[in-house]
């Protein structure tokens, strides 16, 4: 799809109040299962989640009973029928999550099986439903885990455990999710979409927007970064936020007992990223 436009959404619908952003996956009939126009459309909304000052925090939500039911198998035999090698990417939906510059909670408010799980690991905190059934079945239909589960899950569950989801294709409840690191809370279907947005709106008020992003986009980077590299990262980022007014006013609204005035913008004060020592050595 060459050219979107958020009033032509179609399989998810996306509103913004109090700074928190709602993308919901709207295909309610078939579980909100996946479709090449909701990757698209997601990927338009995630690209204006990323560049809006507006948006502080970002809720990924399902409509109706499940979250996603993973790839649209209507098409049957043909549902996993090869792809162009130029146009086919494993990660379906651009910008990631993890890419978009504020925090990005998954409201999984019912069943994420397949993309639809692979996704919400994409983001960076997730509340799943009790009665929901979560797992990684790709390898139980033909093909193998995508979204880049291969980086997520173990670093999420660990090795093993992502082993067991991705080799077997088993499915959890919302529980047994959370014992194993793959959620953050479970509760009752009803109560999912409520404690993500308490969750958003409390990130929306009282974090600064720029503190949050560059704590992200370290965050998600720092496996493929040594040790060596994290602490001169954390320095020179340190350098971009130490005296800045964000640093002045937090202080203030905390000893003046107040919520923070933020003046910080990702739009337009985002810094020259720090480079890998791979990157000096290779522009030396």
């Amino acid at each position: 799809m060459s050219e979107i436009r958020e009033a032509e959404y179609e399989d998810i619908r996306f509103e913004l109040q109090d700074g928190v952003a709602v993308a919901t996956l709207h295909r309610p009939e078939q579980l909100n299962a996946f479709s090449g126009r909701m990757g698209d459309e997601l990927g338009h909304a995630l690209t204006r989640c990323d560049a809006d000052d507006a948006v502080r925090a970002v809720v990924l939500t399902g409509a109706g009973s499940a979250f996603c039911a993973g790839a649209d198998m209507s098409a049957g035999q043909e549902t996993f029928a090869k792809q162009d090698a130029s146009g086919f990417s494993a990660t379906p939906v651009h910008p990631a999550p993890w890419d978009v510059r504020k925090p990005v909670i998954a409201a999984v408010n019912g069943h994420a099986v397949g993309l639809g799980l692979t996704l919400a690991l994409q983001c960076d905190v997730r509340i799943v439903a009790d009665e929901g059934k979560y797992g990684v079945l790709q390898v139980r239909r033909g093909v193998m885990p995508d979204a880049c589960c291969h980086f997520t899950l173990p670093r999420i569950v660990g090795f093993e455990r992502a082993a067991w989801l991705m080799l077997t294709g088993a499915k959890v409840k919302g529980a047994e999710a959370v014992a194993m690191g793959l959620a953050l809370r479970s509760l009752p279907a009803a109560e999912v979409l409520p404690a993500a947005l308490e969750m958003a709106r409390d990130v929306a008020i009282n974090t600064a927007p720029l503190s949050a992003a560059i704590t992200k986009r370290l965050l998600w980077q720092s496996p493929s970064l040594t040790r060596a590299e994290v602490e001169r990262f954390e320095t020179e980022l340190h350098h971009v936020l130490m005296g800045a007014p964000d640093a002045i006013e937090g202080g203030l609204a905390y000893v003046e007992r107040r919520a923070p005035d933020w003046k910080g913008r990702v739009s337009t004060d985002w810094p020259e990223w720090p480079r890998t020592d791979a990157e000096r050595d290779r522009d030396e």
